[in-house]
Formats: C-alpha cells, structure tokens, sequence
C-alpha cells in the first residue's frame, strides 16, 4: 500500500521530463531552422550577386581593347543597378519597408524584362497587363524580388526551355497577378510544403525563394501567395493577389 503512494508521484515526474524534453527539442528545432535561414540567406545572396557579377565580367572581357559605345556602357549600367537593387532588398529583410504609390504594370514589366535579356532564348515570357495603371502601395525593390523569384522557379521546372505568362488584372478591391510556366508541374502533396523555409526540390537548392516571397507579400504587402493550380507534365500557376 505504501508503494502505492509513490505512484502519483513517478507519473508527476515522469511528465514533467517529458515537457522539459519537448521544450528542448522545439528550442532547438527553432535554432536550427533560424541557422539554416541565415545560412540560406547568405547562400542567396551569393547567387543573387552572382548574374550581374558574371554579366560585368563578361561585358569586360568583350570591351578590353574596343571603343566603349553607348549601348554596351548601357548594359553595364543595367548590371550596376541590379547591383545596388540587390544591395536593398537584403538590406530591407527584416526591417519594415515602406511602402510608396506604384504602377504595378510597369512594376512587373521592369522584373521581367531584366530577366528575359539574360535568359536562355528557348524561355519565352508574355506579359499581359492592362491599359489602365494599376496604382497601389509597393515596395518595389522587394517585390520585383518576388516577380523574379517566381519567374526563376519556373525556369527551372521547365529545364530552361518553356513559356512563362504573366496575366496582371485587378478589380474595385483588389490586383491579381498570375505566374504560370509550361514546366513539369508539382504533385499535391509538394504543394504543401514549397511555402516552408528549408523546403527545395532542387538538388543545390536551399528552399528560401518561395518562403522569402510569401514573407513579402503577405507580411509587408497584406497580400496573399498561393498556387492557383498545378499539373503534374503541363505546368504551374502561383497567385498573388494585393489590396488596391
């Protein structure tokens, strides 16, 4: 009867080591995830300096010893720029952007169109944007980020060689924005998780593009990111949606 009384007591203990062993493992379960975010981050970067670094270099290989003209002095401009852009957009993460008035039309046009002078020509973008402005608050260096983001993802679902439309609409309330490719498509059960940080079907992929895209759309835009459909071998189709 008396080991009895101790009963009560071992399951008190016995849960009570359970909680401490919970507590630790979703502590470090967070460490870990914020080191593979920054690591991540960092090995972004890298990659996202890494096209305008290569096209600088090239545009200098093909420069030294001729007469520098205006139409190549324009094209490094071009990579200078992306470089300051890029310079912004980390230095915007994790601080609270602001938000100015934009024509999101020529917003859009202005991602697609330094990607598409850099990209294989077996990628063929179409833009379709409507007559009238669609004014609303951006943060433009940021969501160009999540326009190319996009449009890279699509690129490599389609292995290079594909088409990628881009529809821009709106109504009273709010813009749409959609991003389809003609690339392999995504089973039901990856849909779920390319919104997670760490998640990537890429074999030197880190999984922060898509994660990074939501946090600028629905965290500093209000908005929302999501994938409209997907097929497996016709193709895919992301969402954005922003309140006017």
């Amino acid at each position: 009867m008396k080991a009895l009384r101790w009963v009560p007591l071992v399951y008190l203990f016995v849960a009570a080591v359970l909680i401490l062993i919970t507590i630790h493992l979703f502590r470090t379960a967070r460490a870990n995830e914020q080191n593979r975010i920054w690591v991540g981050l960092a090995k972004e970067t890298a990659h996202q300096l890494g096209t305008p670094i290569s096209s600088l270099m090239a545009w200098t290989e093909y420069l030294r010893g001729k007469t520098l003209d205006g139409e190549y002095a324009a094209e490094i401009d071009k990579d200078l720029q992306r470089l300051d852009t890029v310079a912004h957009r980390f230095g915007k993460i994790g601080s609270v952007p602001e938000l100015k008035p934009e024509n999101l039309n020529e917003v859009i046009r202005h991602a697609v169109g330094y990607l598409q002078t850099r990209s294989s020509r077996k990628v063929v973008f179409t833009v379709n944007t409507p007559d009238d402005e669609i004014v609303l608050p951006l943060n433009r260096y940021l969501f160009e980020w999540v326009v190319e983001n996009l449009c890279k993802n699509a690129i490599d679902a389609m292995d290079g060689a594909g088409n990628i439309t881009i529809v821009v609409s709106a109504d009273t309330k709010y813009a749409y924005i959609d991003v389809s490719d003609t690339g392999k498509g995504m089973s039901k059960k990856i849909q779920k998780k390319i919104f997670q940080s760490g998640f990537t079907t890429k074999q030197r992929g880190w999984g922060l593009g898509l994660s990074l895209a939501r946090r600028i759309v629905a965290d500093y835009h209000r908005g929302h990111i999501f994938v409209k459909y997907s097929v497996e071998g016709q193709g895919t189709c992301f969402r954005i949606v922003l309140n006017r």
